[in-house]
């Protein structure tokens, strides 16, 4: 067995973490002989709730699960992590203001961003699943001053998964063998998702997919809204879903993968996208925490105007959670 991996995870008493945790500590993310130490942060609020959790784990017998705590200081929580899964998030409550939502979770990722700084293993790897998770990464990369921008990433993965599979269905195929569809972007209804490079049976998906009527009536706002439709479905938001799409995420950065994936990361510079921004890019996954941004996907004409949305988007929301945490002469 390896040495035991620290893995610190937030918002460990909602329901994405109920869905996640039995499936890392399975192995399905850094594999069958990782041993793991667990430790689960949530609010004051949610102690019972984590409490309860961490029987159930412990009541699961799992042989990878070498240790675990849980906890409502911050600090604590980060105290030599090798891998920070940010889940918690504060949610928008009915009335609120997209810029106070903005700013609330800005102050959160501030706290947890300066707690990883000063207690977490400099060789931490991060990713921020809680939303607008784009941002929260921003914010939280730049008060973890001393932590590489590399080591830290968003969640993509869930909207690559669902377009993937929305055009699987539409071809009458497994969704392993449809490729190289992308999610551009911020993970919100501005998102972009191209199909333009998409490749089944190794070639192009076939012409009346991108049919620009089908694309803009059908394809695009299908997976910009999906997860307020499964919201409204199910008067939660997507949990088995987005718990598959963090195990993929982790498991591709982590052991590497031959496919090219969404990652929510910093830009710098590519495809024109403002240094700093986190934005969702198609990547190369290499294993042991690297990626690269692919380089030289053609976008066609036709995603302009969404990239520009999107961009816009990102731009602004990034002035308005600094704009409660830094002075104005630094934005």
């Amino acid at each position: 067995m390896e040495t035991p991996m620290r893995v610190t995870v937030t918002g460990a008493a909602g329901q994405i973490a109920y869905c996640f945790l039995p499936l890392l500590l399975r192995g399905e993310v850094f594999g069958s002989r990782q041993p793991i130490e667990l430790v689960l942060l949530d609010v004051e609020e949610a102690l019972s709730t984590l409490r309860g959790v961490m029987m159930e784990l412990e009541d699961g017998a799992y042989p990878l699960l070498t240790s675990i705590h849980y906890t409502n200081n911050v600090s604590e929580a980060f105290v030599e992590s090798d891998v920070a899964v940010l889940l918690g998030a504060f949610p928008r409550k009915l009335g609120m203001e997209r810029r106070d939502l903005l700013q609330k979770n800005a102050v959160i990722f501030k706290e947890q961003g300066e707690a990883i700084n000063k207690h977490a293993k400099r060789s931490v790897r991060i990713l921020v699943i809680g939303n607008p998770a784009n941002t929260n990464a921003a914010v939280l990369a730049h008060f973890a001053s001393d932590i590489d921008k590399k080591q830290i990433t968003a969640l993509s993965r869930l909207d690559q998964n669902r377009a993937t599979s929305f055009i699987a269905k539409k071809l009458k195929v497994s969704p392993e063998d449809v490729k190289n569809i992308f999610v551009w972007g911020n993970h919100s209804n501005t998102q972009y998702p191209d199909l333009f490079n998409g490749v089944t049976d190794g070639g192009p998906l076939p012409d009346w997919l991108q049919d620009e009527t089908f694309l803009r009536n059908e394809f695009i706002p299908t997976i910009q809204e999906r997860g307020a439709a499964v919201i409204k479905a199910r008067k939660l938001s997507s949990a088995m879903s987005a718990a598959k799409a963090v195990v993929d995420h982790l498991r591709d950065w982590f052991i590497g993968t031959q496919d090219i994936v969404n990652m929510i990361v910093c830009a710098d510079g590519s495809y024109g996208i403002k240094k700093g921004i986190f934005f969702s890019f198609p990547c190369y996954c290499y294993g042991n925490g690297s990626f690269e941004i692919v380089p030289h996907f053609p976008w066609t004409p036709f995603g302009d105007p969404y990239i520009e949305k999107t961009k816009k988007e990102l731009n602004a929301e990034w002035e308005q959670a600094f704009a409660a945490l830094l002075p104005k002469s630094s934005l």
